[in-house]
C-alpha cells in the first residue's frame, strides 16, 4: 500500500459531521460539490489551500456527530491523504474505511503534529514520521484486508472488484 505524504491542516476536540461538511450542502450527491465547501464554518480557507495529498490532524472525537457519509467523502475528494488523530467516532471511523480514506488513531502524533508541518505516513508499519520536526510515531498499521479496502478506494469498489474476477 502506498504512502501518505502532504502538509497539516490542525483542528481540535470534538470536530462534527456539521462541521466537516454543514448540513446546507447535502442536497448534492456529486463528491466535487460537497468538497467544494468541505470545513468552510470551521476554516473557511481550508478548500482554497488543501493540495492533494494533505493530512488533517485533529485532537479527540473527530468526525463525532451525525452519520452521514458525506463528511470522509468529501474531505477525500478535496485531497485529504489521511487524518491522523486522538481518537475518532466510530462511525466516522468505519464511513472512512468504507470509501477508502485512511485514518490512524495516535495520541502522541494528535498532539504534537502542529499546522503547516509535512508529514508522511507509512500505511504498512503504521510510523508516522513528521519531517518538518524530525520526529516519529507509531500509530497502528492498516491489517491487509483494510489495506485492500482503501487501495481499491473503498468498500463498494473492492466488493465489485472481487465480484468481477
Amino acid at each position: 500500500m502506498e504512502k501518505a505524504l502532504g502538509h497539516v491542516f490542525k483542528y481540535g476536540d470534538n470536530v462534527d459531521t456539521d462541521v466537516i461538511i454543514p448540513a446546507r450542502y447535502l442536497n448534492s450527491f456529486d463528491a466535487q460539490e460537497l468538497a467544494s465547501h468541505a470545513m468552510v464554518d470551521i476554516d473557511p480557507d481550508f478548500v482554497k489551500n488543501v493540495k492533494k495529498g494533505d493530512l488533517i490532524v485533529a485532537n479527540k472525537n473527530f468526525g463525532c456527530g451525525s452519520s452521514r457519509e458525506h463528511a470522509p467523502l468529501c474531505l477525500k475528494t478535496a485531497g485529504v491523504s489521511c487524518i491522523i488523530a486522538e481518537t475518532f467516532a466510530r462511525i466516522f471511523y468505519r464511513n472512512a474505511i468504507n470509501i477508502g480514506l485512511p485514518i490512524i488513531e495516535c495520541p502522541e502524533a494528535a498532539k504534537e503534529i502542529e499546522a503547516g508541518d509535512e508529514v508522511e505516513v507509512d500505511f504498512d508499519s503504521g510510523k508516522i514520521y513528521d519531517r518538518t520536526k524530525g520526529t516519529e510515531y507509531q500509530g497502528q498499521a492498516f491489517p491487509e484486508f483494510m489495506q485492500k479496502l482503501i487501495a481499491a478506494g473503498g468498500l463498494v469498489n473492492y466488493t465489485n472488484h472481487k465480484k468481477n474476477k
